[in-house]
């Protein structure tokens, strides 16, 4: 049985003009000099997403989700 398709919302932290920023669809937000202010800043955008019904993913750049 196939599972159906689910379109997800991807919300990325990355640099962007020498400040952190999160960017969705090819939009930059919340940048700042802080990488913490940029993941909150896509922390609340998902929660907002989500509010809605939508999937949502935040994705870090340059971070892997696992520790050695």
């Amino acid at each position: 049985m196939n599972k159906p398709l689910l379109h997800r919302v991807v919300i990325t932290v990355c640099k962007n003009e020498g400040l952190w920023a999160a960017e969705e669809d090819g939009v930059f937000f919340g940048a700042s000099v802080e990488k913490d202010i940029a993941k909150a800043s896509a922390t609340k955008r998902a929660r907002e997403h989500l509010q809605q019904g939508q999937a949502c993913q935040i994705r870090i750049a340059g971070e892997h989700g696992f520790a050695a």
